[in-house]
């Protein structure tokens, strides 16, 4: 999915939003955005949004000299999902569709995304996302293809989503204990995206196997990505990817089954989707 020029803009505003986070002052506020705004006029149209935005916050990083510009602020997500962990397990252990309704954990989870044009609460999220219908509805596919697999690859988006996805992985573990299980994740770190660190702390490597994709984008560029996870990519029976960034990469795939799992959070997704801003999908390529 290649960049509009309502991506240029979206992109040119984050450098505010980065201003924001870090607490820059107005010197550095300024600089981040008039250097952005600067890049925006030569982005080329020939890319995706997350090959984009690698470029742009490697920049912003070196103006700020920090990096990851939200390290803070992926803590603070990462200490808010693990907080909801209990009742959504309760919720889990209570389901008699414990997939679908892992799924729909994995999804609402998908609300955290600090690159987003459209914030939602997560709690909010989570209250109502089991029973909002997917407005892509895939699952049953999806369901099927994951029975018949023995090789899965999640591709994670963001963190504090990626607790969420560690329960979506145990349990496609408890309904499918032979199939075997990988987690994939960002090279470095960019925007709020989970890296390795991060899942190791929340446990990854010993709950699944953990990849580093070695990309340095939001979002999984199979061209940027190191031979061990495009090989994984490939060989796997099934890919499940989280987000849009994931989604803005990967919708032109030509291999076989992928679903995609996310929140749609912006026009041009919503657009490419034929869904509008705020409906939660699960598609099959």
């Amino acid at each position: 999915m290649l960049i509009d020029k309502e991506c240029v803009a979206c992109i040119i505003n984050q450098s505010l939003k980065v201003a924001n986070a870090i607490g820059a002052d107005e010197i550095l506020k300024e600089s981040l955005h008039s250097t952005v705004a600067k890049m925006g006029e030569s982005f080329s149209y020939k890319q995706n949004p997350p090959e984009i935005a690698a470029d742009v916050y490697e920049k912003m990083a070196q103006i700020a000299n920090k990096t990851d510009l939200y390290d803070e602020i992926k803590e603070l997500s990462t200490q808010k999902a693990q907080a909801l962990v209990p009742s959504l397990k309760e919720k889990l252990k209570k389901s008699e569709e414990k997939l679908l309704t892992a799924t729909k954990i994995a999804v609402a989870g998908n609300v955290i995304d600090l690159a987003a044009k459209v914030e939602f609460d997560l709690e909010e999220e989570l209250v109502k996302v089991f029973d909002t219908a997917f407005a892509q509805d895939d699952f049953e596919v999806m369901q099927i293809a994951l029975q018949k697999a023995k090789t899965v690859l999640v591709i994670g988006d963001n963190v504090g989503e990626h607790i969420f996805d560690y329960l979506f992985i145990e349990t496609l573990q408890e309904v499918q204990p032979d199939t075997h299980y990988s987690y994939m994740v960002r090279g470095n770190p960019i925007i709020n995206d989970v890296t390795m660190k991060e899942a190791k702390e929340a446990g990854f490597d010993k709950l699944c196997s953990l990849v580093d994709s070695g990309v340095n984008t939001p979002g999984f560029t199979y061209n940027r990505a190191n031979k061990t996870s495009q090989n994984l990519f490939d060989s796997v029976d099934v890919v499940v990817s989280k987000g849009m960034g994931n989604y803005e990469c990967l919708n032109e795939s030509k291999r076989d089954n992928i679903f995609f799992l996310l929140k749609v959070k912006c026009d041009v997704v919503a657009n490419s989707l034929g869904k509008t801003l705020g409906d939660i999908i699960c598609k099959e390529i």
